[in-house]
């Protein structure tokens, strides 16, 4: 049976890094240094992450700027909490020093969302204020089309640079393949908690996606793909399954345009 951990337990209950499973065959080993492969991102870089905190200013989720008002993110990192007990955190590279502070007014976790499965994890938050644009933060655009096996996929996070280590001061950035849902089932073993709502990613033993946040945004050529979801303990050979935005642009047009409801 698999089992799901959290990296850490903060404040209010928030989830921080992404969630993890466990194989039947899987053997935890040591982990040294920054086994993941990583590095630290430049300012302006990916100017549309965001550090989803708590009040008191602790780091708990990853998020994406899809346009002045809204931010998307994983489910399981906002599912029944108070909007009034998030902050975001724009325009920066290090989580403890942002550029501008936000704060949420409504939580949009999707109808079917489903825990532990992980089906439709997907959440948007609406700000109380617009974000005010610059060199440092931006809004990111929505994908028109399915990518292709291969594909490069660029993912950014202050998740842990190894299994239950801290979280980094300065955002990470790796470098990823978009793995196709067929190829990604198999790999897995025909996981049922894996469905076509996933994207996957995957590159070699001793990278992957402990370093994004749950929630955190994952980029190809300009374009949102994919929001941290969740994957086998840090980078150890197996894909890491993310929301795909393209395969939920409908809801997240619908959400923001104000004609259907599924929020807190």
């Amino acid at each position: 049976m698999k089992v799901f951990l959290l990296l850490a337990l903060l404040l209010c209950a928030h989830a921080e890094a992404k969630l993890l499973k466990y194989p039947k065959n899987y053997v935890k080993g040591p982990f040294e240094g920054r086994v993941v492969g990583g590095t630290n991102a430049t300012l302006g870089q990916a100017p549309y992450q965001v550090s989803l905190q708590t009040w008191y200013g602790s780091h708990f989720c990853g998020g994406a700027i899809i346009n002045e008002n809204w931010i998307a993110t994983a489910g399981h990192c906002v599912v029944n909490t108070d909007p009034e007990s998030i902050m975001v955190a724009t325009g920066t590279v290090e989580w403890q020093k942002p550029n501008a502070t936000y704060y949420a007014s409504s939580i949009h976790v999707h109808c079917r969302y489903n825990n532990p499965s992980s089906h439709n994890d997907i959440a948007l938050i609406r700000l109380n204020s617009s974000i005010v644009f610059n060199d440092r933060t931006q809004p990111i655009a929505l994908p028109t089309e399915q990518m292709k096996e291969g594909d490069e996929v660029i993912l950014t996070g202050w998740g842990s640079t190894e299994l239950y280590g801290d979280t980094p001061d300065n955002l990470q950035i790796i470098y990823l393949k978009y793995l196709p849902h067929k190829s990604c089932k198999e790999m897995h073993d025909d996981d049922p908690d894996l469905d076509v709502g996933h994207m996957c990613t995957y590159t070699k033993y001793g990278e992957g996606a402990c370093h994004g946040d749950s929630g955190g945004p994952l980029v190809n050529n300009g374009k949102l793909v994919g929001l941290v979801n969740w994957g086998m303990p840090c980078a150890v050979g197996y894909p890491d399954a993310h929301a795909s935005t393209y395969f939920y642009t409908d809801w997240i047009c619908r959400v923001t345009s104000g004609t259907t409801k599924c929020f807190s």
